[in-house]
């Protein structure tokens, strides 16, 4: 006989106390596998899929696609021992995918990005196992985000008046804003929405949420778009605010040459091999300056009123990236030449643009590294990522004058910003660590002395 048993929402690690369900991966029904994943969640982390430890036949789902659940929450219930899900009862405990020691499944049913997804959602099922009121079916639209879904479920907008600006026709979160402000903007007016978007069709005043359904505080203006504080973005939020209360932070910075820093990778990278980043190259001369002014790779730890300095440097760097800034950490960065940090930068980069960095590569740095270049400005006063105790700034690399060998002369010229916390040091270290950053950028040479 076969005995249900429930998967509650496992504790992710890293001092997450919950997640937001993005996709079910399976249905009411199905037969799963030990290990086998069942739903992509979103913490305030990273992207995760939740393997169930429990092999047998899906007989209830917990929350909709959106739903945010705590920690301990149930996820779904299995029939274990059932015929069809026989040699499949035995548990294995784990709780995140690459963790297993099971082979794995022969039957995976997982939704890829870019497999297709049905117009409809499965049925969905409220926190005591019964099925819930079914919405109207949406019909055939090219929607593959939940989130979209919601935005548009939660406004009253109708997709299939839309006409999305993505591939094939696909609707994305931004031709669902447009189309709400359109109509927002024409619902306040008497004259009629003006330009739309080239490629969205906004949906008739009519299919927008009436005024009166609109929630609004009092302390808030009215109308716009209101988008919560949640997920990676409320987890920097959190992170930024508790930096600015805590963190008694400044900022020095300086003018370098970077000719001879350009120079030199043009020439690592034409001896062929490998090639080397300019990120790789900062970092590299980052953990250098980091060996000689170790006060700037510490925490501090206000309980025991301590300054803890570390002894390894766990690299953090900034990445901007569709799900909003996230900062991954390069482990052992003390550790690595140019070529390991090149390689591992771009693996770090590729998995933070998919979403698919774990808890742990986005935790545990004891000092960033913010290529805000790549924006194309100069300088910048970032907020330090806590609990670090420094920030170094690189601004874009740009051809200017400047007197060089006592004549004046066109340059590759690079501001540098430092944003330390000053409990830690007082100016006289940040400054001379700055200053030997841009030594190395300036003579390159410099950095050979010290390897």
């Amino acid at each position: 006989m076969a005995q249900v048993l429930e998967f509650k929402l496992p504790d992710l690690g890293e001092g997450l106390t919950g997640a937001e369900i993005v996709r079910w991966l399976v249905e009411i029904g199905d037969v799963v596998a030990v290990d086998q994943p069942v739903v992509e969640v979103e913490t305030a982390k990273a992207m995760v899929d939740i393997p169930c430890p429990y092999g047998g036949v899906v007989t209830a789902r917990f929350g909709e696609e959106g739903t945010e659940l705590p920690v301990g929450a149930p996820l779904i219930t299995v029939a274990v021992g059932a015929p069809a899900a026989d040699g499949e009862t035995e548990g294995s405990g784990n709780v995140l995918v690459g963790y297993g020691t099971s082979e794995a499944p022969a039957r995976r049913r997982r939704v890829r990005p870019g497999d297709p997804v049905p117009a409809a959602p499965a049925e969905p099922v409220s926190a005591n196992g019964a099925a819930a009121v079914k919405e109207a079916p949406e019909g055939p639209v090219p929607v593959i985000s939940p989130l979209v879904r919601r935005l548009a479920r939660e406004n009253g907008l109708d997709l299939r008046e839309l006409h999305g600006s993505g591939p094939d026709g696909l609707i994305l979160r931004a031709d669902v804003e447009y189309a709400l402000r359109a109509a927002q903007a024409h619902g306040r007016t008497a004259q009629a929405v003006a330009e739309p978007h080239p490629r969205v069709v906004a949906a008739a005043p009519s299919a927008a949420v009436p005024p009166a359904q609109t929630p609004v505080r009092s302390s808030a203006p009215v109308g716009g778009i209101r988008t919560p504080l949640k997920g990676v973005r409320g987890a920097v939020a959190d992170k930024l605010s508790r930096s600015r209360r805590e963190i008694p932070d400044a900022t020095c910075w300086v003018d370098a040459d970077a000719t001879e820093l350009m120079r030199a990778r043009t020439a690592m990278n034409a001896a062929g091999g490998p090639k080397i980043s300019l990120l790789a190259l900062l970092a590299r001369i980052c953990t250098a300056a980091l060996a000689r002014f170790p006060e700037l790779n510490s925490t501090v730890d206000m309980e025991a009123r301590e300054v803890v300095q570390l002894d390894q440097v766990h690299l953090g760097f900034a990445a901007q990236t569709p799900r909003g800034l996230v900062v991954p950490v390069v482990r052992d960065a003390h550790a690595r030449d140019a070529e390991s940090l090149t390689a591992e930068f771009a693996r770090l980069t590729e998995a933070s643009r998919g979403g698919t960095l774990t808890p742990a590569e986005l935790t545990g740095g004891t000092f960033t590294l913010n290529n805000y270049g790549v924006f194309g400005v100069d300088g910048s006063t970032p907020i330090i990522n806590h609990p670090e105790a420094a920030m170094l700034g690189v601004g874009r690399i740009i051809p200017k004058p400047w007197v060089h060998e006592g004549e004046l002369a066109v340059r590759q010229l690079v501001e540098l910003s430092l944003t330390f916390d000053h409990r830690v040091c007082d100016g006289g270290t940040a400054g001379g660590f700055l200053r030997y950053v841009a030594d190395c950028v300036e003579q390159p040479a410099v950095l050979l002395r010290t390897l």
